[in-house]
């Protein structure tokens, strides 16, 4: 599929922004927090000070608390997406930077498995080792914001308080906790979305779910973003397997970079003990056969099949037991007619495979689970994972999401979502380069 590099490289120069790549034009015009992490990967390849740009131009929007914004503003002009910055207000944190102006909440922490990738593709490179060695206390800082603001019964394991943070916004695992939510007359100020005058409506979520999100937004608000009192008042606080997952595997290269580059871990260590142990303890559904989130609100696992319960699979957190089961889920998945991976559970009522993440395939998570099945010796299924990436891919071109109903997809003449889109791009040209 060498034959997707020279298109996915133009994807990233189109979006390119003279120090940050957005994800994709109008849709999202500015730099989104785990975006730029995937996209540092692609940009590597063909320009390496630019995969150093683009992480260090994130971490400038980074809070005196530590907190990494989902969303940094670097132009207070562009007028295609809601909320923008002066629907946020970060300044009621003081820690909040004057410039550039951020959102208040954050998303999967990437960013420490992603230098180490980074470095491991060139190891001697002097530029890359001192930038390793700038940017490490910033993650690290960053880590402490979740263990220190989002765990408050020391568990070792973070919340969140948005399904923005999730990265999967609109997840059917998210609709239980949100229908707590109930929005009266005067709640919310008036507001206009954009998303939908630019995307097709039945791929984005409805208007009901993005009232809550607006509720989230506003209540976060209240309590600066990051005060006791949202985890005392939230009706949606979640332990998300993925993004705990995520932040495991990220510790765990923190940790080796820290030992390589000479620099303490102790910290990141004690912190990884915790998260491991707690996570393996409470998030496995035995009836599943895959991990779950928890409701903290709701006091229960959120009992459903989705993507973000593979994911542990690149934490490394699996026993080679339950590694399997995982695995053979995929196996079915394939076996039934459906590109990998979908989203969500595809025998689910909730099921829908063309709006946003309760379905569609999306090429960064493939990313992840490939790696993941690799280290455990799943090398079928992670071929699997990689040659399906590319079909749809070269069949649609670089889009957010996709099809996963083979049949269904056969009929259709793109994908869905953002077009060129930047950290598919990216994906892509890193699958191709790692046989």
């Amino acid at each position: 599929m060498e034959k997707l590099l020279t298109p996915a490289h133009s994807v990233l120069r189109m979006n390119w922004r003279d120090g940050f790549t957005i994800p994709t034009s109008n849709l999202y015009p500015f730099q989104w927090n785990w975006d730029s992490g995937f996209i540092a990967l692609g940009h590597y390849y063909a320009n390496p000070a630019h995969a150093m740009r683009e992480l260090d131009s994130l971490f400038s929007g980074q809070w005196e608390n530590g907190l990494v914004p989902h969303i940094i503003f670097h132009s207070e002009h562009e007028e295609t997406y809601f909320p923008n910055f002066d629907f946020w207000h970060s300044n009621v944190n003081p820690g909040a930077p004057a410039r550039p102006k951020s959102s208040g909440i954050t998303q999967p922490a990437v960013h420490g498995f992603i230098l180490e990738n980074l470095l491991d593709k060139s190891p001697d490179d002097q530029d890359l080792l001192a930038f390793a060695k700038s940017l490490f206390p910033k993650i690290v800082n960053y880590h402490r914001f979740l263990y220190d603001y989002r765990d408050p019964h020391k568990e070792g394991l973070m919340f969140i308080f948005h399904p923005w943070e999730s990265g999967r916004d609109n997840s059917p695992l998210w609709d239980e906790s949100l229908e707590r939510i109930q929005i009266k007359p005067g709640d919310l100020p008036a507001y206009q979305r954009l998303d939908t005058n630019i995307a097709d409506p039945a791929e984005r979520p409805t208007a009901e779910q993005y009232d809550r999100y607006v509720y989230l937004l506003l209540m976060g608000q209240r309590h600066r973003y990051d005060g006791p009192g949202i985890a005392e008042e939230s009706p949606f606080l979640v332990q998300d397997d993925m993004m705990n997952a995520i932040l495991i595997k990220s510790n765990e290269s923190l940790i080796r970079l820290g030992k390589r580059l000479k620099l303490d871990t102790a910290e990141l260590e004690e912190w990884q003990a915790q998260s491991m142990k707690s996570f393996k303890e409470k998030f496995w559904n035995d009836d599943l056969q895959m991990y779950t989130s928890y409701d903290l609100r709701g006091e229960k696992q959120i009992a459903m099949k989705e993507i973000g319960g593979i994911i542990p699979l690149y934490a490394g957190i699996p026993s080679q037991e339950k590694a399997a089961a995982l695995n053979n889920h995929l196996q079915e998945l394939h076996a039934s007619g459906y590109y990998l991976c979908p989203s969500f559970d595809v025998q689910s009522p909730a099921f829908d495979s063309c709006r946003y993440w309760r379905g569609p395939v999306w090429p960064h998570m493939n990313w992840m689970i490939y790696h993941g099945l690799k280290q455990y010796g799943f090398q079928d299924t992670a071929q699997i994972v990689k040659a399906d990436t590319f079909e749809i891919v070269d069949k649609y071109g670089f889009f957010e999401y996709y099809e996963p109903e083979k049949g269904l997809a056969q009929s259709l003449k793109k994908a869905y979502g953002g077009a060129n889109f930047s950290w598919t791009a990216s994906s892509v040209i890193d699958l191709i380069h790692n046989p």
